[in-house]
This record gives C-alpha cells, structure tokens and sequence, in this order.
C-alpha cells in the first residue's frame, strides 16, 4: 500500500538519501506473519476451554496475546522471565479475560507443548518478501535479518517460512543485548559488509526497528503494514515491502 504524500506528511521521507549498501530486516511480522502464525495456534490449543467463544471473540484472545501482554515479552528480554514462563502468562491472561484458569502442572505444560509445537507450522512469508528479496539479489545488495529474538529460534522461523536465503541472522544472543541497543543492529551491518550511514533497516515496530536503528546511525524504515496513524513521525515509511523496489531503483 503506497499513501500519498498529502496524507502521510510529505515525500521527502519517503526515500533515504543516497546509495544503499545493504538491507537489514527485522523478521516477526515483516518477513513473517507472526500474528497469524500466533492466533492460529492459539485457536488450535484452546478451542476445547473456550468451546463457545464466536470470532470476534477469538480475534479479541488473539489481541491480547499478541500486543496487550507484550510487557511480559519485554521481562523476557531483560532476564526477568524464561521464553516459555512469558508465553504461559501470555496464554493465562488471554484466557483469564473470558473466565478460564489455566490450572499449574500437567493443564499448563500440555497446553503450552501443543501451541509450541503447533505455531511454527503456521508461520509464512508475507507475499512482498520474496519479491524484494528477488531483487536484492539480482542488483547484489547484501540483506541480512536482526531480531528481537534468540537466533537459533528464528533460524528455524525463517527455514519454516522459506527464507533460507536469509544467511545472515543476528539475535539477541547474538551480541547479548536485544534492541534498540545500537550495537545488535551494528552487527548486523558489519555481518553485511556494509556502511552503517547506508543501511536500511526495516521493521514494523516504530519504536525498536525505524528509530531505534536511526539513533544506531542505519537509514531506519518503518513498514506500516496496516497503515498506522502517526503524524507526528518523521522518519521514513512504508506500507509495504514492495516499495523499497522504487527506493532503490531495483527492477520490479
């Protein structure tokens, strides 16, 4: 989706200035729908507690897992909490809004075993990615992915979702910081090979991928997906991937 300049603010932040030595992206719910991947599984695993529930219902379980407990994702990421202890709080307080108690022992680690062994075969590629990605190597820039996430883990997440051509991965194991710490995104330019001042990083989280990685000194994109409200940003912008083939005079 491309939005006029009159309604996002102007073009002048549509396009970084200069050559493009490499593209760095952030990988759940840029290259991966995440989100879908998630509210699957999680339909999957608690249908038989909710038999009753209706679809606005369930796309109101699936909000609450995926963006209003995300303060327990945060905790994981400083130390405070294991991956599988925030995805268990994350299922009890989506499940607790409607009335059910995910019960301790047996209850929690069958149902927490089977939205982990579920989710990862839902997750795919968004239609844009192999486009760009098409692009990017038939013009040689250099693209890699840094992630909010350990490595292994999305390892498997982009083999899962056909992107193994995504050969340069950054986690936060990787560096032992997560976002937006300047130095995760700056590895993964020296991974590249590229200029920080002429990497692109994009991502979907305005905050951690198109600011933070602007502070980090990388030409830092937000991908507006749904098309977002935000006036007062004035970074650069997308809604969809298939933009940065005019960006970076890729042929289409």
């Amino acid at each position: 989706m491309t939005r006029p300049a009159a309604e996002t603010g102007g073009a002048l932040h549509r396009r970084p200035p200069g050559a493009v030595s490499g593209v760095l992206f952030d990988i759940d719910d840029t290259l991966v729908d995440l989100a879908y991947a998630m509210t699957t599984a999680l339909r999957d695993v608690s249908e038989h507690l909710l038999p009753r529930l209706d679809q606005s219902g369930w796309e109101k379980f699936g909000r609450i897992f995926t963006h209003e407990t995300t303060h327990y994702y945060d905790r994981y990421l400083a130390g405070e909490l294991t991956f599988n202890e925030q995805r268990l709080l994350r299922g009890r307080a989506a499940l607790g809004h409607f009335g059910v108690e995910l019960g301790e022992g047996e209850e929690s680690r069958h149902w927490l075993s089977s939205y982990s062994r579920l989710q990862p075969s839902y997750v795919r590629a968004f239609e844009d990615v192999a486009p760009l990605l098409d692009a990017l190597d038939s013009a040689g820039v250099p693209y890699g992915a840094v992630s909010n996430n350990v490595h292994d883990y999305q390892r498997v997440k982009l083999d899962s979702a056909g992107l193994e051509r995504i050969g340069i991965l950054v986690g936060t194991d990787t560096v032992g910081v997560p976002k937006p710490d300047p130095a995760i995104y700056l590895e993964g330019v020296r991974l590249l090979g590229s200029s920080a001042d002429t990497t692109l990083y994009v991502g979907d989280n305005r905050l951690l991928d198109a600011e933070g990685s602007t502070a980090a000194g990388l030409l830092g994109v937000w991908l507006n997906r749904g098309g977002e409200p935000e006036p007062d940003f004035q970074g650069h912008e997308i809604g969809s991937l298939l933009e940065l083939l005019g960006w970076l005079a890729l042929p289409e």
